[in-house]
C-alpha cells in the first residue's frame, strides 16, 4: 500500500526511537529503483528513509496522545 503525505502510520521498526508510535507521512520520494521512502513525523521528532513495508496505516480511533483516553 502506497501512503501520501499527510496519512497517519505507524510505524514498525525495532531499531527506531518511534517503534509502534503513530506518526503523520510529510514527504514521499522515490527511489532510483522506483521504490517510495518517508519522511515520517512524531510527536517527539522525525524519522526519514523509512520503507513502505515498515508502515502500516493508523485506524482511524488510534491516538498518538494517551492524554485523551479517560
Amino acid at each position: 500500500m502506497a501512503f501520501e503525505k499527510g496519512d497517519r502510520v505507524v510505524l514498525h521498526d525495532q531499531h527506531s526511537d518511534y517503534d509502534g508510535e503513530i506518526g503523520e507521512v510529510t514527504q514521499v520520494s522515490e527511489t532510483m529503483f522506483g521504490d517510495s521512502t518517508y519522511i515520517v513525523d512524531f510527536e517527539d521528532g522525525q524519522e526519514a528513509g523509512i520503507a513502505e513495508e515498515s508502515l502500516e496505516p493508523a485506524d482511524e480511533g488510534e491516538s498518538d496522545d494517551e492524554d485523551d483516553e479517560e
